[in-house]
């Protein structure tokens, strides 16, 4: 699963790596929860790739109470293009969703666990596959939503939780983000588990289980020197 991640790339890199239109305002973070604001990258009406902001946890557009986003951080890759919940943003609202790190959490000894951030092997940004929605209230109020895809987790990763989000390699940016791009066997082929050799992981400190810290000491590893794997 994904339940936390960590953007702290600056706006010019952002521009740059994801090909945006114009450079978003974004300050570091070291500790994004659900149901706070993400940054997104989505392809405009004219080709061009811009940046939003949208609430984490998407809340489908028939939905009575918004209340289900916060139980949509995730969407499953081996159902994400039937689900109700999801197919109709499957089809038509896919999204890139920057992040530089994400964490996760191993059982250490009885009610313990040891969180762990984890990157890419060279520490460069990367894109989760993304989906968003837009939800309407009584009131005529908009919403725009998004959620993280999952998949089973890789070799190097299985070490700590089963499931792993879907990091898109960057030569398919382009087919995730076509809304002219319908084909669900395609698409659907793109949401495999990053191979291991790519990723690294350490354990950091116990300050990043509270969502209230969006520090930098989220990021250090734990101990004088942590160890790093893969």
């Amino acid at each position: 699963m994904c339940g936390r991640f960590t953007l702290r790339t600056s706006p010019a890199d952002l521009t740059q790596i994801f090909r945006l239109l114009d450079e978003p305002l974004w300050l570091p973070r070291y500790n994004i929860a659900p149901t706070q604001s993400v940054g997104v990258v989505r392809e405009t009406d004219n080709g061009q790739r811009a940046f939003a902001l949208l609430r984490w946890g998407l809340i489908p557009s028939w939905a009575k109470d918004p209340a289900i986003g916060s139980r949509m951080i995730n969407a499953r890759a081996e159902t994400v293009a039937t689900k109700p919940s999801f197919r109709a943003a499957f089809k038509r609202r896919r999204c890139l969703i920057p992040a530089d790190g994400f964490y996760e959490w191993k059982k250490t000894d009885g009610k313990n666990k040891q969180p762990y951030l984890i990157g890419m092997e060279k520490d460069e940004p990367f894109a989760f596959a993304g989906l968003w929605e837009h939800w309407q209230s009584a009131d005529g109020s908009e919403v725009q939503t998004c959620t993280i895809i999952t998949t089973s987790a890789n070799e190097l990763l299985a070490e700590l939780h089963d499931r792993m989000p879907v990091i898109l390699d960057e030569d398919d940016y382009d087919r995730w983000l076509d809304p002219r791009q319908e084909d669900k066997e395609q698409l659907q082929s793109l949401l495999v588990p990053l191979v291991s050799d790519r990723l690294r992981f350490y354990p950091v400190r116990t300050i990043v289980n509270s969502p209230k810290n969006d520090v930098p000491d989220c990021v250090e590893p734990a101990g004088e020197q942590g160890t790093l794997f893969g």
